[in-house]
């Protein structure tokens, strides 16, 4: 059984489901070396225009795997381990699903917790379910959080929302967490994955080199200020006017019809 399959759809789509369902779809190391695996694959893929991350029910992923964090915290007691370089790597296979291009929507559609849903946090895009369990109970298991979760919780709830929660390690619900825009919003579990299709749809329709400018530019956007994004936004319409695609685009608003984007 593949820990990570992946299900190509039409236009460019692709779901990815974590499936270690009996382990609530741990984060291992066998895990994250088959997430890494995949989105490497994935980042080479020219036709690729938006993925879709979800975990086999009935989880999106419940964490951190207690085993390793056991033989961490024993290893450390008693010979000294220093666990800084393989936590970092740790992290490092995860995070591979901010390396792909394209947008990734993460479809949680049970509970994310802690590695799990700095997995989660990790994406472009979020919905979830209205009853999963969300939250980074790092501190209450006495751990500072990891996987970049200190960084991406304020970025995506802001800063004083992200130090409740971390501070107190609380977890809360789907529907609690999109009102502190966590996701997009909130559904039923049984309706979360179909309506992340379904934004996909809607992004894959969109011209594609268009959407990995985009990618880019709101990735950096943070941090530049307004002069740099305008120098970022005229570079890349420059690109855009010798394509084919923005041809279609003006065509298609002449015609009142929907654009058939190729990427080119």
């Amino acid at each position: 059984m593949a820990l990570v399959e992946v299900d190509r759809r039409e236009r460019g789509i692709v779901l990815v489901t974590l499936n270690d369902p009996d382990r609530r779809n741990a984060m291992t190391v066998e895990m994250g070396e088959a997430i890494a695996a995949t989105f490497s694959d994935l980042a080479g893929e020219d036709d690729l225009r938006v993925v879709v991350l979800t975990g086999a029910p009935p989880a999106f992923s419940a964490g951190g795997d207690l085993a390793m964090l056991e033989d961490f915290a024993e290893r450390t007691r008693d010979e000294g381990f220093d666990a800084t370089d393989d936590m970092r790597r740790f992290y490092e296979r995860f995070l591979a699903v901010r390396d792909v291009p394209v947008p990734v929507i993460a479809a949680i559609n049970g509970h994310a917790v802690g590695a799990g849903l700095c997995v989660a946090l990790a994406c472009d895009l979020a919905l979830v379910a209205d009853d999963a369990k969300v939250g980074l109970n790092f501190a209450r298991l006495a751990l500072h959080p990891g996987m970049g979760g200190s960084w991406l919780l304020p970025r995506v709830v802001g800063t004083q929302r992200a130090a409740e929660l971390l501070y107190t390690g609380r977890l809360a619900s789907g529907t609690e967490m999109a009102q502190h825009g966590l996701a997009l919003e909130s559904l039923p579990a049984s309706e979360v994955l179909s309506r992340a299709l379904d934004l996909a749809g809607e992004i894959a329709a969109s011209a594609p080199l268009v959407v990995r400018q985009l990618k880019r530019s709101l990735a950096v956007s943070p941090t530049n200020t307004l002069p740099q994004q305008l120098d970022l936004e005229a570079a890349n319409q420059a690109v855009n006017y010798g394509t084919e695609d923005l041809a279609e685009g003006l065509a298609a608003g002449r015609e009142r019809r929907r654009a058939d984007f190729t990427g080119r």
